[in-house]
């Protein structure tokens, strides 16, 4: 006989916000916005006394003050933020046998089984007090059969709280909220569900199967499923890629500054793309240099956690210039990313304006869609991909 799901969903509340405050207790109880300031940048995180006004994270941080006036700007520290993940991890890790770091303030975890020798809500209640006491951050969970429902039960129990939905009890948990509050049902899919006066889960749990396929095709089902708590997705165990890298071997050698400039602001593009794609952050980049007589040398240096080659193509260009004796040819030049961490690419934006995020998010759109160097910048455009041969290393 099949075991009962279990799967719990936890979530450090408003975690940047709540790791300043542990590093500085008068923001106790303020509002505040990190990530920006009045003039420019992002909302990269925000406390519920924030929230209050209307602000939410991935706003412009101009929009967000004029919401809020009275909110307190903090830059925001990324090393401060992995340090705090990371210790969450480990407890994580030294207490459950399986789970999902989906990302650098939240998990999945899978409790199936656990029911034999304990009460699944009474282990997740002592994972997430352990969490509190030795890190003394907030932290809310919900647990239910499936990933979806146990999401939304950490919505429902934010903030610092915890909520168990029983089996055979998810449609009744989901039938008052708004339809909004399924996770990944889009914007525009709710408005075409608004057209046809749903609004509720209450009343798209009504709707039948056959109505929602001719209206919305493939989705159609997907949508069914959620809105009566139906949720196979499994826990994919927690594998942290350490580093990232890609080399490129010249068919000549080659000793002309401006070439192996274009060849690493190339490669570098390329591996901060594929860190946004995967949600990951590097905190050290490394250079890799080999001569004709296959002699090789390696400069490395610590960064803040980033995932933008705004910030990573000036340090490799640097890092050329400490490690490559530029009397001698070059037979081989890499750039490896490392000590990488799970988490969203706009927190190590703090500096950035508006413009530079959108044209971020508009490069890694096409390059997604039509392949990877579809769009670049110039100064990586200069050579020729034919010997370009990039790998990655777990």
């Amino acid at each position: 006989m099949a075991h009962k799901r279990y799967i719990m969903h936890i979530d450090l509340d408003s975690f940047f916000v709540s790791v300043e405050r542990l590093d500085n207790p008068e923001l106790i109880g303020k509002p505040i916005i990190i990530g920006g300031n009045a003039q420019r940048g992002i909302v990269a995180s925000c406390s519920y006394e924030t929230r209050k006004f209307g602000v939410h994270s991935g706003m412009s941080s101009r929009d967000a003050f004029k919401l809020c006036p009275d909110a307190i700007s903090v830059r925001g520290n990324h090393t401060r933020y992995s340090e705090e993940s990371r210790k969450v991890t480990k407890i994580v890790e030294d207490m459950v046998p399986l789970y999902q770091k989906a990302s650098v303030d939240e998990f999945y975890i899978d409790l199936t089984g656990t029911d034999r020798f304990h009460d699944p809500y009474k282990l997740a209640s002592q994972l997430r007090q352990r969490i509190i006491k030795e890190t003394k951050l907030p932290i809310s969970f919900g647990l239910a059969s499936g990933k979806t429902i146990a999401k939304m039960a950490t919505n429902r129990a934010k903030p610092n709280g915890q909520l168990f939905v029983p089996h055979g009890s998810e449609m009744d948990f989901l039938a008052p909220l708004p339809i909004s509050a399924i996770p990944g049902l889009g914007e525009s899919t709710c408005q075409k569900i608004y057209q046809y006066g749903i609004e509720k889960i209450g009343d798209l749990q009504k709707v039948e199967l056959h109505f929602l396929q001719t209206v919305f095709g493939k989705n159609g089902r997907w949508i069914y499923e959620k809105a009566r708590g139906i949720d196979y997705g499994e826990i994919v165990p927690h594998i942290d890629r350490k580093s990232i890298s890609t080399e490129n071997t010249f068919m000549n050698n080659v000793s002309d500054k401006r070439t192996l400039e274009s060849i690493l602001v190339s490669m570098t593009e390329e591996l901060s793309s594929k860190l946004r794609r995967e949600n990951k952050l590097a905190s050290c980049l490394a250079i890799k240099i080999r001569y004709a007589n296959f002699e090789t040398h390696t400069q490395q240096e610590k960064i803040p956690l980033t995932a933008a080659e705004h910030i990573l193509i000036p340090g490799i260009k640097n890092l050329l210039k400490k490690a490559w004796n530029q009397n001698r040819p070059v037979r081989l030049i890499g750039v490896k990313l490392s000590q990488l961490c799970t988490g969203s690419y706009q927190i190590n934006l703090f500096e950035d304006n508006e413009q530079q995020i959108r044209l971020y998010q508009a490069m890694d759109r096409i390059n997604f869609k039509f392949g990877d160097k579809t769009v670049c910048r110039a100064a990586g455009m200069e050579i020729g991909t034919r010997n370009f041969n990039p790998f990655l290393r777990d």
